[in-house]
């Protein structure tokens, strides 16, 4: 057949116009849908392109030319209804088979990567597996934080342990000591007023005087720390304190070293025993003086603080509530980090060898610690060091300082005093001194023996006891039993070692005096003379 005989294109359907419109029309909408595939799949390739592998973004873009081509092929079938443009149709339908193959046979070659393609399905369930495995994983590092706090509570429980252990050793050491202090400044202060008009004498026993008065001084240390040393706490201006300490620290320190005071104004007051607050901030002034050998900054600061249920939580003998901090910062040399747990510790001291008896820091957590009070040290190689006290807050105002009636330290007499000293040494030391003074004496070893003398005939005006000792009787249980058998009578203790017979939560119990050991014999005189005025 003569291809030049073919009717035209329009001549198969006819040449009636329903039929023509309806190729056009269908036409036209098969290349709009071919289009708009098109188009969206080159939008998508563009668009997401760069989350996609190389193959799969290719297929994108090839499948977009090849509906393109396809929507070109449907607008040239509807130019020639009326146009024999048959030979630009056959050149883009002769492009369009060409990649129909070519996308025909990338898509089979392709197919098996297609088929490993992750379904919906599996990617629901690699999401809860996801997800299952994110909760093990919280779950597991919540017990890996629960592990590392349980860890440190007990590494809290094993320091607060250790430093109670260490403070009952020191305490026990404390009491013995002081006993043997008591008889040695008393002897030393009675042989210095014989010697005093022979110079090389007089010179030996103001060292052994000095000597004893360092070891005393050791041993109040010690028992701060041991927390037996009995407080009486005021309501204190801390501001005040702090002031007049600056004040006095300034000689001590030396120019070198400057002082600064960031005193809060509504700075609230505190109930503790001002006499011990103002040693432990010398302690802490004279410590940051060491650690500044070529001068530097030393800051006070006081400011009302809150210490709540979650500090609580992390430091297990802090109580939470209303404290007065007291900050005392260095710009010193600071403190490895590795010896910060240690510097509470009696006879530990970061200073070269004689330079410190390391009881400072001690003294100081044993005064807090007693104090119902918390102690913070933070230091820094290079930066310095600031240790902070946290002392609980006072109902009310603070106390004004009252002035105890003047009482002569020699003065004598000639009442009956009966006394309780289980301590042999100590118990003549003290015989003789208040034999010295004129007063008629009475001894006994214990309880059992004082109670015998007591319910005798004997005139008795003032029991002076010993606090600690044995026979299962303390001196304030025999105090008691002693003031039913005879009403009025008068009481003054003494101890180097209180426990817990006349102090309570680190209080002096009200109406009681004592004479802490070691004493002089002028200290003895004062207080025999106020006991029996009181």
């Amino acid at each position: 057949m003569d291809i030049s005989t073919l009717a035209p294109h329009g001549a198969c359907l006819l040449w009636k116009p329903e039929l023509i419109w309806l190729n056009a029309v269908s036409d036209a909408l098969v290349a709009g849908a071919f289009f708009t595939t098109g188009f969206g799949l080159a939008l998508f390739a563009w668009r997401r392109g760069r989350d996609m592998l190389f193959v799969f973004r290719s297929m994108f873009w090839a499948f977009a030319v090849f509906f393109a081509l396809c929507g070109v092929t449907r607008l040239l079938s509807i130019l020639t209804l009326w146009q024999p443009a048959y030979g630009v149709e056959g050149v883009v339908k002769g492009v369009l088979a060409l990649s129909s193959v070519l996308v025909t046979a990338g898509l089979l070659l392709k197919l098996p990567q297609f088929m490993q393609l992750t379904t919906r399905v599996q990617l629901l369930r690699a999401y809860e597996a996801l997800e299952e495995e994110s909760r093990q994983r919280r779950k597991a590092e919540a017990m890996v934080q629960r592990f590392r706090e349980i860890e440190a509570t007990e590494a809290q429980v094993r320091q607060a342990q250790k430093m109670e252990a260490i403070g009952q050793l020191t305490g026990g050491v404390a009491h013995d000591f002081n006993n043997i202090l008591t008889v040695i400044t008393g002897t030393i202060e009675i042989l210095a007023e014989a010697v005093k008009d022979r110079p090389q004498l007089a010179k030996i026993t103001s060292m052994i005087g000095a000597a004893a008065a360092r070891g005393a001084d050791l041993t109040q240390h010690l028992l701060a720390f041991a927390r037996r040393q009995p407080l009486q706490p005021h309501n204190v201006d801390v501001n005040a304190l702090v002031v007049e300490a600056a004040r006095l620290l300034q000689p001590t320190l030396g120019e070198q070293i400057e002082i600064e005071s960031m005193l809060a104004h509504d700075c609230a007051p505190a109930l503790i025993d001002p006499s011990q607050l103002s040693t432990a901030i010398l302690n802490l002034a004279l410590n940051a003086r060491d650690a500044m050998p070529d001068g530097g900054k030393l800051t006070l600061e006081t400011r009302n603080v809150v210490l709540d249920e979650n500090y609580a939580e992390m430091n297990s003998e802090v109580t939470p509530g209303n404290y007065v901090m007291i900050a005392v910062s260095d710009s010193g040399e600071g403190i490895p980090a590795n010896l910060l747990e240690k510097v509470f510790e009696p006879f530990y001291t970061t200073k070269g060898v004689g330079k410190g008896s390391g009881l400072g820091l001690s003294m100081i957590y044993g005064f807090v610690k007693q104090s119902n009070g918390h102690v913070r040290i933070y230091s820094e190689e290079g930066h310095g060091t600031t240790v902070k006290l946290y002392l609980p807050q006072a109902i009310g105002f603070a106390d004004v300082p009252s002035v105890e009636p003047g009482i002569s330290e020699l003065q004598c007499g000639d009442e009956s005093i009966l006394i309780v000293e289980d301590d042999a040494l100590v118990r003549e030391y003290v015989v003789t001194q208040i034999g010295r003074l004129g007063y008629h004496t009475l001894a006994a070893r214990n309880a059992a023996e004082a109670l015998g003398i007591i319910r005798g005939a004997e005139r008795i005006d003032l029991l002076f006891t010993d606090v600690i000792m044995p026979g299962g009787m303390n001196g304030r249980e025999l105090a008691i039993e002693a003031q039913t058998l005879r009403p009025g009578l008068k009481v003054l203790y003494t101890s180097g070692y209180t426990e817990n017979a006349i102090v309570h939560h680190g209080r002096l119990d009200a109406g009681v005096l004592l004479l802490p050991k070691p004493y002089l014999g002028s200290d003895l005189a004062r207080m025999i003379r106020i006991a029996l005025a009181s």
